[in-house]
């Protein structure tokens, strides 16, 4: 359950990043990251009010706010860094912040088998190869490098965070709840400090009523993600399932060549695959 639920997790983040990235390019990220997660807030809502989640309330919670204080960061960060892009080179990097909760696991007492080891050694080196990482370059692409390497941190931050905000399926509805609305509450008033400032919110044609259902893709794929993950987390190994969460770059890679028509490199391909043999040392370990 934890390998199917954490592998959810890496195409769910997968293509929300590159959802996020392309509407980037065309709308401000701060703007993408407050509209798409206030829609998440309406439908986890609703579905906290069905299932009675709000009976669940309890001091686990505070891990929910904290993870919603730090999703905001990372994702403006990310969604920059891939508005700089290539979106293949970026989405990999972001994978650094796996150490995050791997180290976590691993102070609270996780010891992986000799064979699950090995497979996340393979598996982080392979998708950190899947990019294949351009250090060189204009200043655009070393700033892209900063944005994401602040985004990797944010990122693994959540993922520790969340996997501590509940126990239960209603728990989670409500702990993913909570975080959305403290993303939103976070990025709202960034948002208005940056319009303040003199930055744009919206494109110069006004406000993108036809990228909503993007927009609502985007940010109820990251919650889909997060909940996927909390699951993994809690019915598994958190190193194993930070690891296998983490592949998402590569399905990021892959959208980006499908669509987009970036070029792998034979260094990028290398990666890829050394990512998949690395899930398969850790699913059978």
């Amino acid at each position: 359950m934890t390998a199917l639920f954490a592998l959810a997790t890496s195409v769910l983040w997968g293509v929300a990043d590159f959802g996020g990235g392309l509407l980037t390019r065309r709308t401000p990220a701060l703007t993408v990251v407050v509209v798409s997660q206030s829609i998440a807030v309406v439908v986890l809502g609703a579905v906290v009010v069905a299932t009675g989640g709000w009976s669940e309330a309890g001091p686990q919670l505070w891990f929910a706010v904290a993870a919603g204080l730090a999703g905001p960061v990372a994702m403006l960060a990310f969604y920059k860094a891939l508005a700089l892009g290539p979106m293949g080179v970026v989405s990999p990097l972001g994978s650094i912040g796996v150490a995050v909760p791997v180290g976590v696991g691993l102070v609270l007492g996780e010891r992986p088998g000799m064979l699950q080891f090995f497979g996340i050694l393979v598996a982080v080196a392979g998708v950190c190869l899947a990019g294949g990482p351009q250090l060189r370059g204009a200043p655009v692409q070393r700033q892209a490098i900063a944005l994401t390497l602040l985004a990797a941190f944010g990122f693994g931050a959540v993922m520790a965070l969340i996997a501590e905000a509940s126990t239960t399926l209603t728990g989670l509805f409500l702990a993913l709840f909570v975080q959305r609305v403290t993303n939103v509450a976070a990025g709202g008033p960034a948002l208005y400090v940056s319009v303040r400032r003199g930055a744009s919110a919206l494109p110069a044609d006004g406000f993108p009523w036809g990228s909503l259902p993007a927009l609502a893709f985007v940010g109820l794929a990251d919650v889909a993600a997060n909940g996927t993950y909390a699951i993994a987390a809690q019915h598994g190994p958190v190193t194993v399932a930070a690891v296998l969460a983490s592949l998402y770059p590569v399905v990021t890679a892959v959208a980006a060549r499908a669509v987009l028509h970036e070029r792998l490199r034979a260094v990028q391909a290398a990666g890829s695959g050394l990512a998949l043999v690395g899930t398969v040392l850790l699913a059978s370990g």
